[in-house]
């Protein structure tokens, strides 16, 4: 069964279960010698993710996965512009991930500016420096999308009137090379599912001089910032698919660019109404999202289901693709009938061509059963 949802979440590889595996589950806090192996342990995984974002493993705090990041770095923006009396306002493009766009929304003291963005799903720098107006707590702005897979012009966004910026790496990281040192980005957040780790596993990475605001306290683990005991061996599988994405790179990336770029081209050749979503260059190697008019992405979803091909339908960022994408209404564009593919290091040519090949029947069936055929 060809699984085309990387996105979602990348299946484990024999590799990264060896790692977990062989992790030790000590506490690491302790003094005993398996408690200093699992401090190594913990000690190394903080260091090979910080270097897979050009970063440096103090800038590195380990959460229980991206959406968890997301919150604990949007929530000390608040507290930080608080405590210096700056504008309390955040500016978030309007196809951010519904934990980032609902936790902003929470403040019922903090003004929330949703910035647009063009067909493509790009921002503008020219319009976030207008809404950032006289200053803001945040900015937040993502590396990529993970339903339209658009690649943002971070490096352009530099008049930002002191507010931090935040990037949510999880459509990037392990997928393209990132370097937070260009980027000219505050803090950056990784979820370890999408970026070949397990479940439950994720980071932020902070710039010198910016400091996260504990939400969960009882202890000093993670230099105080989040309590609670680390899972150990999901950060050593984390760092250990990482790893192997990051050395990868060279031959994966433009290997994944030219499968899905032939994907891209596919479509309209076999669905005579198709709507490609996302920027033609400007865009992640493994993700491609199109909506089909007349038709319900669940229907589209099942019946390539049935016939051997995981995909995903709807909103990236929603449990239930009942929801109209608030993506691709931000982008301008049909909100049903849409379809993800994301590929990954072992797709094939082969698996998109039998994914094209099967998808006429499948439109066709959906449509017949609402009468449109």
């Amino acid at each position: 069964m060809p699984y085309l949802d990387h996105a979602s979440i990348s299946p484990i590889t024999p590799e990264v279960a060896a790692a977990i595996a062989s992790a030790p589950s000590e506490d690491p806090t302790r003094l005993h010698a398996g408690a200093r192996r699992a401090r190594q342990a913990l000690d190394a995984a903080r260091a090979t993710c910080a270097a897979s974002i050009g970063g440096r493993a103090e800038e590195v705090t380990f959460t229980s996965g991206g959406t968890e990041a997301v919150v604990l770095a949007v929530t000390s923006a608040v507290s930080a512009a608080r405590a210096a009396r700056r504008p309390l306002r955040i500016v978030a493009s309007a196809i951010e991930q519904r934990s980032l766009l609902e936790t902003a929304a929470s403040f019922p003291d903090v003004e929330l500016i949703s910035l647009g963005v063009d067909a493509h799903g790009l921002v503008d720098p020219a319009a976030l420096e207008a809404a950032i107006g006289d200053g803001a707590a945040l900015v937040a702005i993502q590396v990529a999308n993970l339903e339209i897979g658009t690649v943002q012009p971070l490096a352009e966004l530099t008049a930002r009137r002191g507010a931090w910026l935040l990037a949510d790496a999880s459509a990037a990281a392990g997928w393209i090379p990132l370097d937070v040192s260009t980027l000219g980005v505050d803090l950056l957040t990784v979820s370890g599912s999408r970026a070949g780790g397990p479940a439950g596993t994720g980071f932020v990475w902070t710039r010198s001089g910016v400091r996260l605001r504990p939400m969960l306290r009882g202890d000093d683990r993670e230099r105080g910032v989040r309590a609670g005991m680390p899972n150990l061996p999901g950060l050593v599988g984390l760092a250990a698919g990482l790893r192997a994405r990051i050395d990868a790179l060279p031959d994966a990336e433009p290997r994944m660019r030219a499968l899905t770029e032939h994907l891209r081209a596919q479509l309209p050749t076999v669905l005579d109404e198709v709507i490609v979503h996302g920027h033609p260059q400007r865009r992640v190697p493994h993700i491609v999202s199109f909506s089909i008019p007349l038709v319900e992405g669940d229907a589209l979803l099942l019946g390539l289901d049935a016939r051997g091909f995981a995909v995903h339908s709807g909103s990236a960022c929603t449990s239930s693709t009942a929801e109209p994408s608030h993506v691709l209404a931000a982008i301008g564009t049909l909100t049903h009938g849409a379809i993800r593919v994301s590929i990954g290091p072992e797709t094939t040519a082969a698996d998109l061509d039998a994914f094209v090949a099967a998808l006429p029947e499948v439109v066709d069936a959906a449509k017949a059963r609402l009468g449109r055929r």
